[in-house]
């Protein structure tokens, strides 16, 4: 299940209802509204009026940095003041955004890069590599409950999830700078694993935690 938002004004009212189930591992239900907008994981005890149907949550949303859309573009001059970007931004809480795995910002791009005639990774090989590291995580929560990494309580996490040695300064800076909670930290961990998945690597190494340490949210302002 998944929602769309060009536009952070698009929210639902009360946003912070949703911290819980994007947390994961809530059972609910998908809930839609009236007017046809996606629904969300709702805990049954918070549903919402409208028609409801069984679901898991994997959502994705996109937003302006602004209500102009050009708070940081290079090329073009943002016509709204601090004070507007800052309560424009701070719509959504901080602890949703902790509970979301990846962000990632969408610069402008040049004509040059629009233009250009080479081929990126074709669709099939980024296929074959998912499905294996689909299959390595199957294997690894066999018997379980589990069904991917994104499922692990810290308990698992603390489990399959081995930092090799001189990874762990990286983490430890990560921590005390970003000033990352807990539910972050875990978050980093899992999605560290998953990486190395892709890369079919048995333990985390610096490099997987550090591009999963830059997935996280970083203020604009």
């Amino acid at each position: 299940m998944s929602g769309y938002f060009p536009s952070s004004r698009w929210w639902p009212p009360r946003p912070q209802g949703l911290d819980q189930p994007v947390s994961g591992g809530v059972s609910g239900r998908a809930v839609f509204s009236a007017g046809g907008r996606p629904g969300f994981l709702i805990p049954e005890d918070r549903l919402w009026e409208g028609v409801f149907a069984p679901s898991g949550l994997y959502d994705k949303k996109a937003t302006q940095v602004c209500p102009c859309g050009y708070y940081g573009d290079p090329f073009r001059q943002c016509t709204c003041s601090p004070s507007l970007v800052s309560r424009y931004q701070k719509r959504i809480s901080g602890p949703f955004l902790d509970r979301v795995d990846i962000f990632v910002e969408v610069p402008h791009i040049d004509y040059e890069k629009l233009a250009d005639d080479r081929l990126g990774e074709h669709s099939d090989r980024v296929q074959a590599r998912v499905k294996a590291a689909r299959s390595i995580q199957h294997k690894r929560f066999r018997g379980t409950r589990l069904a991917c990494n994104a499922e692990m309580t810290p308990a698992e996490v603390r489990e399959f999830c081995q930092v090799e040695e001189s990874a762990q300064s990286l983490l430890k800076a990560a921590m005390k700078q970003l000033y990352l909670s807990a539910r972050a930290f875990h978050r980093i961990l899992k999605l560290a694993r998953t990486i190395a998945d892709l890369e079919n690597g048995n333990i985390i190494k610096a490099h997987h935690l550090a591009e999963a340490i830059q997935y996280r949210p970083r203020s604009l302002l």
